[in-house]
């Protein structure tokens, strides 16, 4: 009983979710080499910090990221004092200045990111964690389970699968584009190559440009998850030695009695 039930619901998740795909086309998402993919991956400060700029310089006009505080950027490697320069280039509303009136100040380390209510524009702070896994065979993330393809490649796939092609539909231009679920986005293409300038001089075509700010906004949903590898890391490692333990010790226990067993 319990297994035909169980049989019946993925069947029907897999119909519903491939008649979807059936009825725009399947996405396509490439899959990227990222350094934390992996159970020893790890975050590349460098690609974290150009991400950050193009974020800073292109996305932000349109997307906030109202969950990240500002003073979590030190640990893409900046000094305090660089934070809160960073910080102060953005304002918020401070009710408690002008004797309980109100006013616009620079932002602190303490202070999130802006939140961008533009419509259409959703934030984000956790995009990577909200796309991971529905991509792939029936958007049961069979991609993410085998080949570690997650919701950074589904952005960067995203950001660098329009193809130029345009159509005009119930009064909004839509953009033809191979990532998206349907083919067919009304956001404009946000990146060409060469939107910015890395100081380090790295290359910003439109593959690394979008490599880059896709693996900060991975950062921004999984700020922990170096530390949840590391700790997943020594359970994993602290339970295989108990398991040895164990079973030396089953056998220390256990050798007379057999022993005793056999010679009855």
């Amino acid at each position: 009983m319990f297994r035909n039930c169980t049989l019946s619901a993925l069947t029907a998740l897999m119909l519903g979710t491939g008649g979807a795909f059936a009825a725009g086309g399947e996405a396509h998402v490439e899959n990227f080499s990222f350094s934390f993919e992996g159970p020893f991956g790890t975050y590349d400060q460098m690609q974290l910090q150009r991400g950050l700029q193009v974020y800073t310089e292109v996305c932000s006009a349109c997307h906030g990221l109202k969950y990240v505080p500002l003073r979590d950027l030190e640990a893409l490697g900046y000094t305090e004092e660089e934070v809160i320069a960073y910080s102060a280039f953005y304002e918020v509303f401070d009710p408690e200045l002008l004797d309980g009136e109100g006013d616009f100040r620079p932002r602190k380390p303490t202070d999130h990111f802006p939140t961008v209510t533009s419509a259409g524009a959703p934030d984000l702070s956790l995009m990577a964690k909200a796309r991971a896994g529905f991509h792939g065979p029936y958007g049961l993330g069979l991609n993410q389970l085998f080949k570690g393809m997650g919701g950074a490649e589904y952005i960067a796939s995203l950001l660098t699968g329009y193809t130029g092609e345009e159509k005009f539909e119930a009064g909004t231009v839509l953009y033809e584009n191979t990532a998206f679920p349907g083919g067919w986005i009304s956001m404009a293409p946000p990146l060409y190559g060469e939107d910015v300038e890395y100081a380090d001089g790295h290359s910003n075509d439109l593959h690394h440009i979008a490599e880059d700010v896709s693996a900060f906004l991975m950062w921004t949903a999984e700020p922990k998850m170096m530390a949840r590898k590391q700790a997943g890391f020594a359970g994993v490692l602290f339970l295989t030695v108990l398991s040895v333990l164990l079973y030396l010790t089953n056998k220390r226990i256990w050798a007379p009695i057999k022993r005793g067993a056999k010679e009855s």
